[in-house]
């Protein structure tokens, strides 16, 4: 079959053959539609990422939609390797095939799964939001974070306070659902006074795909400046801006603030196929929207490169 292979760490995907999957109990096989880049594809294809298995060659993607043989639209996670979702085939359990809602395209499907389930399972695996609380997102103007505002909106948040470093880029979250943007600029005393108002009103969930210099700042306000006693759940989705951040015992010891993860490790694999699953089905009704950029596999070694976070690159197959 035709697949976008890694033959070894360090290089990109390139359009090749591949050995035809075959199906073990419990399993299905998928003619995968369609299948779109994200981080974590990126990561793994590189073998950077924490969930990466080091062997190689192997297909690359996480996820896709597709038929099964008995022609079901379906949303797959996690095919067994070396197998991804970037071929003509995947061999996928049971378990992690979702139904396609009938009006949601494989393509849109596709390209919003990943992104989306990134905060859908942040605030109701980890954060648990309750209708009426406040959310920051930092890092909202990338495609997760601008999905992660209109989520944050369906799932009933009050208000949604957005953070990001691409200050035009913020002027168009308002019309997403955001209430307050603040721009990671040179001015830092400017941020600074920006979050001291914020967390002084009351930030109950943090959602943060920035990590690195953006996120000290932040937990440094939530400690100084939120209210009393009362928690901050501060997940920690993405590092676009660094792995690493130095944290000052004193921001845990004199806060509320609780530190979390989301991601492949920190939610059980079949709790995160239900997210991905509530997701889908609240993504006609909630009217999510997410830019994209569509290409045949066989183009994957040139539009390997170019993706980047503002539009998902959707690989059709």
């Amino acid at each position: 079959m035709k697949a976008a292979i890694v033959q070894a760490a360090g290089q990109p995907p390139v359009y090749g053959t591949f050995s035809d999957p075959v199906a073990g109990e419990g399993e299905c096989i998928v003619t995968v539609t369609a299948a779109a880049i994200s981080q974590v594809v990126k990561s793994r294809a590189s073998g950077t990422h924490y969930s990466s298995s080091g062997t190689f060659p192997f297909v690359v993607g996480i996820d896709g939609t597709g038929r099964l043989e008995d022609g079901r639209r379906v949303y797959f996670l996690m095919p067994r390797a070396p197998y991804g979702s970037m071929a003509e085939k995947a061999v996928v359990p049971a378990t992690r095939c979702l139904a396609l809602p009938d009006q949601l395209d494989d393509v849109s499907a596709a390209a919003i799964a990943n992104p989306g389930m990134s905060s859908w399972a942040a605030y109701t695996e980890r954060a648990k939001l309750r209708a009426g609380e406040s959310v920051v997102v930092n890092g909202a103007t990338g495609t997760s974070g601008r999905l992660a505002i209109q989520i944050a909106r369906y799932l009933g948040a009050g208000k949604v306070i957005a953070v990001a470093r691409n200050a035009e880029a913020l002027k168009s979250l308002p019309a997403l659902g955001a209430d307050v943007t603040i721009a990671l600029g040179d001015d830092d005393a400017a941020l600074d006074a920006a979050l001291k108002e914020q967390f002084a009103e009351g930030v109950d969930v943090v959602i943060d795909y920035l990590w690195g210099k953006s996120a000290e700042r932040l937990i440094a306000a939530g400690a100084r400046h939120g209210k009393g006693a009362t928690p901050i759940r501060y997940v920690q989705v993405g590092s676009m801006s660094g792995a690493d951040i130095t944290l000052p015992s004193a921001a845990l010891r004199s806060s509320a603030i609780e530190l979390m993860g989301s991601g492949i490790g920190s939610i059980p694999l079949e709790r995160l196929v239900l997210a991905v699953g509530g997701l889908l089905q609240a993504t006609i009704p909630g009217g999510f929207e997410i830019a994209s950029t569509v290409v045949p596999l066989s183009q994957v070694g040139q539009a390997w490169p170019r993706d980047d976070s503002r539009r998902r690159t959707v690989f059709t197959i």
